[in-house]
This record gives C-alpha cells, sequence and structure tokens, in this order.
C-alpha cells in the first residue's frame, strides 16, 4: 500500500488511452488535480472530452504516435499508461507502450490504488449504480462529511463525474491516507475486484456483459467474489440476498417488504414527486420527499439511506439529501416538460433499465401517450437479451428503434434492430435511420417521448429538443 501510494505520488504524466469515457475521465481530472501532466487520445470528440479540453488536458482523436508529447514516448518510472479495454489489441498508441515496457495498468486497477489507503464505499450492481452512488456521496456532503467520489455519470447537483474532497483539492502532495472515497464499482471486465470497500452495496446482479461471463451463473459468481473483499459491512437488495456468497455482515434494503432491514413504506406520489417513510433497524424516518422520479430510483435511495445509517448520520442531513438529490444526467433526464409535451432522456441499455424507465414514465403521467425512441448497444448484447428487449419495448405505446450502437464490437451474422422489431408484439413499431431521426419525431403527435440507449443517441437531445420546441410554439 505503501508503495503504491509512493508510486502514484512520484507520477509526473499521467496518459490516458480512451480518456473520454465516464470513468477514465473522473480519473483524468482526479491527477490533472492532484498537478499531474495528464494527456490522452481518444477515438471522437464528445462533450466531454470538450469539457476535458478547456479545463486543461490534452487531447489527440488520432492513432498516431506523433501526437504524443515525446516525454511521454520516454519509458520512466514517473509515467503512467491507463488504458479502457474498450481500446482494440491492433491499437498503434497501445502496441508501442506495451513494447517499450511502460507502466501501464487498467484504469479499475489505477482506481483501486487510489482507494486502497482511504475508507472506501463502493456501489455495484448491473443497474442502479451511478444514481445510488451519487446519491450516497450526496447525503455525506450534506452531512459535512467532505467525502470525494468517483461516479459513472455527471451528477446534476454537482455538474461533474468527480468529487474532491478540500483536503484533496488543496493538497497536491499528499496520499489520499484517510480520505472518505465514494466510488461506482464497475462489474464489466470484472474490474471491481479491485477494490477492497470499507462498505459496499450491490444493488442487482442481473445477466449483462455475456460477451465476457459468457453465463450468469459467473456473473453471480463474480459478485460474490467482490462480496468477499468487503472489510465491514455489505448491503444487499433483499431479492439478491439467496445470490451473494458472503461471510460479511449482510444488511438488507427493499421497497414495501419489512422482512428486509431497510423498507420503504407508505409510499405516494404528489404533485409528481415520491413521499414515502423509510423503516430502519432503528426506527422510521418520516416524511421523505425524493427529489427524482421512479420507484426505482426510491429502491435506490433506501440503499443510500442504509449507507447513511450506518455512517451515523443524521435523520435530519438524510431527508434533506434525498429533497435536494436532482439526479444524473442521462439517467431519467428532463429536456421538456410542458403540459403539452415531455421530452425524457435516459442511459437505460438493458432491459430491465428499458422497463424501470418506462414504468417511471407511466408513474409520473398516467394517461398520456409514450413514445420510445431506443438504440439498441452491442451487438451481443442485443443478441444475448433480444427477447427480454421485446418484452420491455412493448411496455411503449410506439416504438422507434435506431440501428446498433458497435462500441467495441464487430457485426455479428443475424443481429440487427430488425431482430428485435420481429419479436415485439407491439403494433406501432418502426425502424428509422439516424439522418431521418428528427424528421421522424417532428411528424409524430407526441406526448410523453423518450429515448434511450448507451450508444451516442445522446447527440440527438439537442436537435430533437429544438424540433419539439417548434410544435409546441405552434
Amino acid at each position: 500500500m505503501a508503495e503504491q501510494n509512493k508510486f502514484l505520488s512520484n507520477l509526473q504524466y499521467v496518459y490516458f488511452l480512451g480518456i473520454g469515457g465516464i470513468g477514465m475521465s473522473a480519473l483524468a481530472r482526479y491527477f490533472h488535480a492532484m498537478g499531474k501532466q495528464v494527456s490522452g487520445y481518444d477515438k471522437t470528440s464528445t462533450k466531454l472530452t470538450t469539457e476535458l479540453i478547456a479545463e486543461g488536458i490534452n487531447i489527440h482523436f488520432e492513432d498516431d504516435l506523433n501526437c504524443i508529447k515525446s516525454e511521454i514516448r520516454n519509458p520512466k518510472s514517473e509515467i503512467l499508461i491507463v488504458y479502457t479495454p474498450a481500446i482494440p489489441n491492433d491499437h498503434k498508441e497501445l502496441n508501442y507502450f506495451k513494447k517499450n515496457n511502460f507502466n501501464i495498468k487498467k484504469r479499475a486497477e489505477v482506481l483501486g490504488m487510489i482507494t486502497d489507503a482511504s475508507y472506501t464505499i463502493a456501489v455495484a450492481g448491473t443497474h442502479g449504480k451511478t444514481t445510488t452512488s451519487s446519491l450516497v456521496a450526496h447525503i455525506l456532503k450534506t452531512a459535512g462529511l467532505d467525502p470525494s467520489a468517483f461516479l459513472g455519470g455527471i451528477t446534476q447537483n454537482y455538474n461533474t463525474n468527480l468529487l474532491l474532497s478540500y483536503n484533496l483539492k488543496n493538497s497536491r502532495l499528499r496520499s489520499p491516507d484517510s480520505e472518505l472515497i465514494v466510488v461506482e464499482a464497475d462489474e464489466y471486465d470484472r474490474s471491481f475486484l479491485t477494490l477492497h470497500p470499507e462498505i459496499a452495496v450491490i444493488t442487482s446482479v442481473d445477466a449483462d456483459h455475456l460477451d465476457i461471463y459468457g453465463d450468469k451463473k459467473y456473473v453471480e459468481e463474480s459478485y460474490s467474489m467482490f462480496a468477499e473483499q468487503v472489510k465491514s459491512k455489505l448491503v444487499l437488495k433483499n431479492t439478491i440476498v439467496n445470490k451473494i456468497i458472503s461471510k460479511q455482515q449482510v444488511v438488507t434494503y427493499a421497497v414495501n417488504d419489512a422482512t428486509a432491514n431497510y423498507s420503504a413504506q407508505n409510499i405516494r406520489i404528489e404533485n409528481a414527486t415520491y413521499h414515502y417513510e423509510v423503516i430502519t433497524p432503528n426506527g422510521i424516518l418520516k416524511n421523505i420527499s425524493l427529489g427524482i422520479p421512479g420507484l426505482h430510483n426510491v429502491e435506490n435511495s433506501i440503499a443510500a439511506v442504509a449507507v447513511a445509517c450506518l455512517m451515523n448520520i443524521s435523520e435530519e442531513y438524510i431527508r434533506e439529501a434525498l429533497k435536494t438529490f436532482y439526479g444524473v444526467k442521462r439517467r431519467f433526464d428532463y429536456h421538456l416538460k410542458t403540459d403539452k409535451m415531455v421530452y425524457i432522456d435516459d442511459y437505460a441499455h438493458h432491459p430491465e433499465e428499458l422497463k424501470a424507465c418506462i414504468n417511471a414514465a407511466r408513474e409520473m403521467f398516467p394517461g398520456r401517450k409514450i413514445t420510445g425512441i431506443f438504440q439498441p448497444h452491442l451487438y451481443s448484447r442485443t443478441r444475448d437479451f433480444a427477447d427480454e428487449f421485446a418484452k420491455s419495448l412493448d411496455l411503449l405505446d410506439e416504438c422507434i428503434l435506431l440501428e446498433i450502437y458497435p462500441a467495441r464490437e464487430q457485426p455479428i451474422e443475424g443481429v440487427s434492430s430488425k431482430l428485435l422489431l420481429d419479436k415485439m408484439k407491439l403494433a406501432n413499431k418502426s425502424i428509422c435511420s439516424k439522418d431521418d431521426l428528427v424528421k421522424e419525431v417532428s411528424s409524430r403527435e407526441l406526448q410523453v417521448l423518450l429515448t434511450m440507449g448507451a450508444g451516442d443517441i445522446d447527440t440527438f437531445i439537442e436537435p430533437i429538443k429544438n424540433e419539439l420546441k417548434k410544435t409546441i410554439s405552434v
């Protein structure tokens, strides 16, 4: 541990391959705040890479060694290369660094090094982890505990995916000993096995990333391995307790389930806001209001409350934090909300996430027609969960499918958005090209519109919103 801290402290240059990823960009911001020389490569320019450049981080978008500063191309101990598994094996820059014996580490390894010396609260799960970890961090900040946080989304409250404690922001030379850190624990590529948190939350263990795991049983096995690394308390959703093997003391949470240690009861919606009570081992927290919509987010909030109670945070701070939490960008993110028209964007890219998003829209806007635009993410995920995707999308009143966003994958024969279209029972369904999407949206009589997906569908948010504003103003 001391050796790792010394290594991180002595670094002069940190170079990122895939710097525009949400997790990678948080690390880049961290090292930049620590006074290191940070630069990197990404395949495409995005809003996030533009922000990093504006913050003083040099980024290029060509796989070209000549774009890398000469001082970084010399393999010295004070240089660290951080890469994401999304970088292909034939990447010229990555192979150069490997061939010349640079210090090369995956993002998850570096995150493990940073958090090993700290009191870490980690949130894992197939879905729900970004909102839950962001909410935990917000509760801690509201209570004046001043955490740092590495998050998998841009929080609405702080407009960033990285929170830095006062100590880290004002002392560039010290390691994060005794720091309180909240971290989103990513299951992809078993990344979360680099973490050894004091407290951990597991929100769900649904099958995903089967291109890595192969079978659901190995997903559950990896979560059990992660649970074994927790030092103190393990907070589990009540329905997954039997799927996780752990020797740690387990604390359970749920919605409307009195057998859980923490449970939401007497849930009601007033003025599009959830109000409820939280049953805890030490009493009832009454008059709770949640600043974000969706029953699934009520559930996420109970996990965060459990962590807060384990940290001995007072009821007053918990209540204030839940009420003032504005959510995470691209998580049931309102872009238009008028009497005529509602437009919501969501990162949902798994069948369970689609179901939660669509059901939340039904809860918030009963009786209104719900139109969904969905961009499937990855050929393998589309193939592996085609039946489940179809069932979730059938919850819509009408559905527009974009073609699959490939990300790191090559096409798979027979796998396209038509596979989902053919399995759906919904009558009003179609496939649309990206080029025609805005025109298609403008031609419809919409009441509630959802855009959903983890690919580049977010690049259509502004064009769609601008088009809908024209319709509303007519």
